[in-house]
């Protein structure tokens, strides 16, 4: 059986709590428990893509996210459509690959900035408040379920490459 990862900074949230508290308690575990994954690495193994087919790795996976908590809170949320990408490119999924000059102490301050920037967007509406998506109306309540829902299934890619980069379990 697969044992949860243990670790104080991580706490399952409560079966009972109003409906904010839950979708910010959720967001808030996978965002740690993707941080988690990525420790007491090397930077290549980090880098590892150990899927032959495939361009992740945890490195890339926290990139990813950085570049997803921009789209959703700065441009979907809050209209600042004029915001860089954070790792632009001529390839698809430039935050992805290629890592070779990639750092990971800049990248990983980069996703901690944008989920703080996140934290702060979601801190100044309310669930109902309505941004931009695609030229569609999109509510800050739907922007929390897709992202719990993003970092869930990125959780899972996680999972699978720690556990393929060192033998590491865990959820």
């Amino acid at each position: 059986m697969v044992e949860d990862l243990a670790d104080p900074r991580r706490s399952e949230p409560g079966y009972v709590a109003d409906e904010r508290s839950m979708l910010e308690a959720w967001l808030e575990f996978h965002r740690t428990t993707l941080e988690l994954k990525c420790e007491a690495l090397t930077p290549p193994a980090r880098k590892a893509r150990p899927v032959a087919t495939s361009k992740l790795s945890l490195h890339g996976l926290v990139r990813h996210m950085a570049e997803v908590e921009r789209n959703w809170f700065q441009r979907a949320l809050l209209g600042h459509d004029e915001i860089e990408d954070l790792y632009p490119g001529p390839d698809e999924d430039p935050e992805l690959v290629p890592l070779d000059d990639a750092d990971w102490d800049d990248d990983l301050a980069a996703w901690r900035g944008e989920c703080a920037a996140s934290r702060a967007a979601a801190g100044a509406h309310q669930l109902d408040d309505v941004g931009t998506r695609d030229g569609k109306p999109c509510s800050l309540r739907w922007i929390y379920v897709h992202m719990i829902e993003e970092y869930a299934r990125h959780n899972g890619h996680a999972d699978l490459i720690r556990e393929m980069v060192d033998g590491s379990v865990g959820w």
